[in-house]
């Protein structure tokens, strides 16, 4: 994680920039603002892994969730690519932690605001095809990505907008395994390829 000081691209100047290497952990969520941009939220976990030198094997720590928001372009390009449950990605944005409450107390979430995301190719291969790109985002579509944010931290990890986390437990169940044997190279069980939309 890096402060950035270079405001060339139109960030924030000392904001704290995070690449995150995971996998989704739920469908993502598209929709229109209000004012017609286009946003994408998603979550993203990432399982680190630690050599344990009284075993000599490797061994999975604490899985950490990110919600990912995705704006314009980028929300587009994300739609209409294929990027679907248990594939790994590749996130670098802006990371920010929101407060918000649930059940009377006060909880934390962290939410990357993504510049980009892309497969990671480590694991796969992807075809590209450019596109053009577009503007700035209103405070109306900022509020839109923290009331996603809010449905994604209520619902649980791997539940989507509007969904409960019971009645992902058993896809996140099996995603989380492929995501895992992609961490070990079983890396046949997933098709990273983009399709044209």
């Amino acid at each position: 994680m890096k402060a950035s000081h270079d405001d060339r691209s139109g960030g924030h100047v000392n904001e704290a920039q995070i690449t995150v290497v995971g996998w989704i952990a739920a469908e993502p969520f598209y929709t229109i603002t209000g004012n017609g941009t286009p946003f994408l939220s998603l979550r993203v976990g990432c399982t680190p892994r630690r050599f344990d030198r009284q075993s000599g094997l490797w061994k999975d720590v604490d899985t950490l969730f990110l919600t990912v928001n995705c704006w314009r372009q980028l929300a587009d390009n994300v739609n209409a690519s294929e990027f679907k449950r248990g594939y790994p990605v590749v996130v670098t944005g802006r990371l920010r932690i929101r407060q918000y409450e649930k059940d009377g107390h006060y909880r934390f979430s962290a939410e990357i605001e993504a510049s980009t995301l892309g497969h990671d190719l480590s694991r796969g291969t992807a075809d590209f095809r450019p596109v053009q790109r577009s503007g700035a985002l209103s405070e109306e579509d900022r509020q839109v990505a923290h009331d996603a944010a809010d449905q994604w931290a209520v619902a649980g990890p791997l539940a989507a907008p509007g969904e409960t986390a019971d009645q992902v437990t058993t896809e996140a169940d099996q995603a989380t395994t492929e995501a895992d044997g992609a961490e070990r190279g079983e890396d046949d069980k997933l098709d990273l390829r983009t399709e044209a939309a």
